[in-house]
């Protein structure tokens, strides 16, 4: 029996362990976790009764293959969930599915509202022409934005950088107010100084044309029309958040015979006279263990992979310790639901009244924060006292060992409330019963300094034939969810095959049809 050493009990590593087991009983598997949970950064965090998605995970994707696996695990709901229970709301449900209300393994059906809240109003992400856009921004500041998004038309940037790729799209104007300060924000550098790429991976096929077409579609109600993901109305979401699934799988992985080892932190992966991975040594309970295999699918980060590697070439050592990353921190504030001032000027119905946003960018220049979450929307079950408190993630992005990063949970909690305040969130800060701090390193993969010569650095590792690199820090690539998992089926299908070309591995969310088109060979 082949034995597989797989680095990271996120979702490219669980959904590689489970592949593995599921489809051939000729390997063993070890996976190696550093911390004590599961899913990374799609982990749920669980505190007084109350759960935090770190980042907001949406469960939409275009990939059969994807959705089947997440329907073997979770299944649709077939009854209404509890707030649609308690508003009499209609819910698209699937015949035969489980009751959320009786069972915890299910996926439940949520609707999709992010919206830029901006100069104190909200506007609709993606940027929509609506009348109510209009009005918030004011005749003038709309008429200069359109013109602008025609001169962008007419007269198109050669692409170098993020803050060209947003222009052509969306012109000067819009850019200004909506991505420009966000965008460093986040990065913590200006879009000037970012790879293009990022654009094009995270917005495939979305400009004020797309949203224009999108409109049309509605207003004509044209049928099969075709939806960027950034467009959806409608995701599938675990009743516990995304942790839950992560959870199973991990129960699921043990149940076929797997090994997974928390608390493991993999340091080095080691090649032998050949050049083939043939261990992983990694630290626990302070001792260093080494675990001899197979073969080894990574999704640890590149910077991490290759700088606890032997004999590495000067050059590709150097490209990726200088692999850049964003580091994320949130506080989860749990306040009375009368006290969020917000107001729901929606057509949509929720529980208390509260706004019926999912997750809101902050594009206000005053603040530091990023966005912020309303956990009561993603689902019912989040929050321990729905129909009374308002559970929210407020977000920020920093580097790790900068000052935000440095600060006590306690002074980084005291800080984001008082930032609610600036924003009129809130009225007192004493409006909020409760806080609690996360921290997740590496959140952000990024897309400047070395990374241009990322290329060289994948070429290098493509000659460690049993070497599988997976995931969003596996790839230092900004994927989705199920862009991870897809990088895990294809790493399974080259290890299983014994073929060394793993282009199919990396060629995951490169072509510009991924998000567009449902994939027809699946």
């Amino acid at each position: 029996m082949k034995k597989v050493i797989i680095i990271g009990a996120g979702p490219a590593g669980l959904t590689a362990a489970w592949e593995l087991l599921d489809r051939s009983d000729e390997y063993s598997v070890v996976v190696l976790e550093e911390s004590e949970t599961f899913g990374g950064i799609s982990r749920t965090v669980s505190y007084h009764g109350n759960r935090m998605d770190m980042g907001g995970h949406r469960f939409f994707s275009k990939v059969p293959e994807v959705n089947e696996w997440w329907q073997k695990m979770l299944p649709m709901q077939g009854a209404p969930a509890k707030d649609d229970i308690l508003l009499e709301r209609p819910v698209h449900i699937a015949e035969g599915g489980p009751d959320p209300e009786q069972t915890d393994e299910v996926m439940l059906k949520r609707n999709r509202l992010s919206r830029i809240f901006f100069n104190g109003k909200f506007f609709d992400y993606p940027i929509s022409m609506r009348m109510e856009t209009i009005r918030n921004m004011g005749l003038l500041t709309t008429a200069e934005a359109g013109f602008s998004y025609l001169g962008s038309v007419m007269r198109k940037r050669d692409e170098k950088s993020l803050e060209d790729f947003y222009i052509n799209r969306f012109g000067k104007k819009l850019y200004s107010m909506f991505f420009e300060n966000y965008t460093e924000n986040l990065w913590g550098r200006h879009p000037s100084g970012i790879s293009p790429e990022w654009g094009a991976q995270r917005t495939k096929g979305l400009s004020i044309t797309a949203i224009l077409k999108d409109m049309a579609g509605k207003a004509f109600h044209v049928k099969n029309r075709q939806v960027e993901t950034s467009l959806i109305e409608e995701f599938a979401y675990p009743k516990y958040g995304p942790g839950q699934l992560w959870e199973l799988t991990a129960d699921k992985v043990r149940e076929k015979g797997g090994t997974i080892l928390c608390g493991a932190r993999a340091v080095t992966v080691h090649l032998d006279e050949e050049g083939n991975a043939c261990g992983v040594s990694y630290e626990k309970d302070g001792a260093v263990i080494r675990e001899d295999g197979d073969y080894v699918i990574s999704s640890m980060p590149l910077k991490d992979l290759v700088g606890g590697m032997e004999d590495v070439p000067e050059n590709i050592a150097r490209i990726a310790a200088g692999l850049p990353y964003r580091d994320y921190m949130t506080v989860g504030v749990l306040l009375p639901s009368d006290r969020l001032l917000l107001k729901n000027e929606t057509k949509i119905r929720t529980v208390g009244n509260i706004v019926p946003d999912d997750w809101v960018y902050v594009h206000d220049r005053s603040v530091q924060m990023g966005r912020f979450q309303i956990y009561n929307n993603w689902s019912p079950y989040l929050v321990k006292d729905l129909e009374h408190t308002v559970w929210m993630g407020l977000e920020y992005f920093c580097n790790e060992g900068d000052a935000m990063w440095s600060m006590s949970d306690r002074e980084f909690a005291h800080m984001a409330i008082r930032e609610m305040k600036q924003m009129r969130l809130i009225r007192n800060l004493s409006d909020v019963k409760d806080y609690h701090v996360e921290r997740v390193k590496k959140a952000y993969p990024a897309y400047f300094d070395t990374y241009e010569q990322i290329d060289e650095l994948r070429a290098w590792l493509d000659k460690i034939p049993n070497l599988y690199c997976v995931g969003r820090n596996g790839q230092h690539r900004y994927n989705n969810l199920d862009h991870s998992m897809c990088t895990s089926f294809e790493a399974v299908k080259a290890l299983m095959s014994g073929t060394a070309d793993k282009s199919g591995i990396w060629n995951v969310n490169t072509e510009k049809e991924y998000h567009e088109e449902e994939k027809a060979d699946k």
